[in-house]
């Protein structure tokens, strides 16, 4: 009896460690070690989301292997896999490095003209990507990009096959879309992404590229205006209507 009670009690012990584990740290710049409070540090492959407090320390639940991503206006993003160590050891420092304010100096050069016209022409850069109108669509055209053969019926696949772009993005990525989910139900999430318009967050969180989502965007029928200028977390509710749609469609 006296054993079964013990083992009852290292399988209660076991179960706190694996289901309770935190990484508890302090967030600092570079620059000075200070700490940088209101810092964002979300755990991506739960979805779940803390915020540094004045003092620039945080605490969140993690396991190991998990990322914890780190963001701050101002300040380069940086991702941290969890290891054992961080685990063990509280109060591990998180640095930052502030991102360069200065603009590189831009140079515009006119198109050199020498008023002989068979010099000027062959001296004005020619577009050389080719263009394919699609009756029916209202665009003015889709640039292929290379003379390659076979280019102009890639184009046009790609145009009159939505269902097949939005299935490679949704249909073989499971895990993204239960974050989602999660990401949609996590309200402190949601005010994070309400305030930011960088995709950065998005892009890390889904595990997908700015381009594919922008493409998501565009074969769910979004405005180019609405993909420029929405909020990353009306894209998230955007990209989330579209995946619905998509699964009444291929029932």
């Amino acid at each position: 009896m006296k054993r079964r009670f013990t083992s009852y009690i290292l399988f209660l012990f076991c179960g706190v460690l694996a289901f309770g584990q935190e990484v508890v740290g302090v967030v600092e710049r570079s620059s000075d070690q200070k700490p940088i409070p209101t810092v964002h540090i979300i755990n991506l492959n739960k979805v779940t989301m803390s915020i540094t407090d004045k003092e620039g320390k945080f605490t969140i639940n993690a396991e190991v292997n998990d990322t914890l991503y780190f963001s701050y206006l101002g300040y380069k993003s940086i991702k941290v896999r969890v290891s054992n160590d961080l685990i063990k050891y509280p109060n591990t420092h998180f640095q930052l490095t502030e991102l360069a304010l200065a603009l590189e100096e831009v140079v515009v050069r006119p198109y050199q003209l020498t008023g002989f016209l068979d010099i000027d022409a062959r001296n004005i850069p020619i577009n050389r990507t080719r263009r394919y109108s699609i009756p029916g669509l209202p665009s003015g055209g889709y640039e292929a990009g290379s003379r390659t053969p076979g280019t102009a019926m890639r184009i046009l696949q790609a145009v009159s096959n939505p269902a097949d772009f939005l299935y490679n993005i949704f249909g073989k990525k499971p895990n993204e879309l239960r974050k989602l989910k999660k990401a949609r139900a996590n309200n402190e999430l949601r005010d994070l992404l309400a305030v930011k318009y960088d995709r950065k967050t998005l892009e890390e969180l889904l595990q997908i590229d700015r381009i594919d989502l922008d493409e998501i965007l565009r074969k769910c029928s979004f405005s180019d205006s609405f993909i420029k200028g929405a909020n990353d977390l009306q894209i998230l509710e955007a990209i989330s209507g579209c995946y619905e749609e998509y699964k009444v469609l291929k029932r």
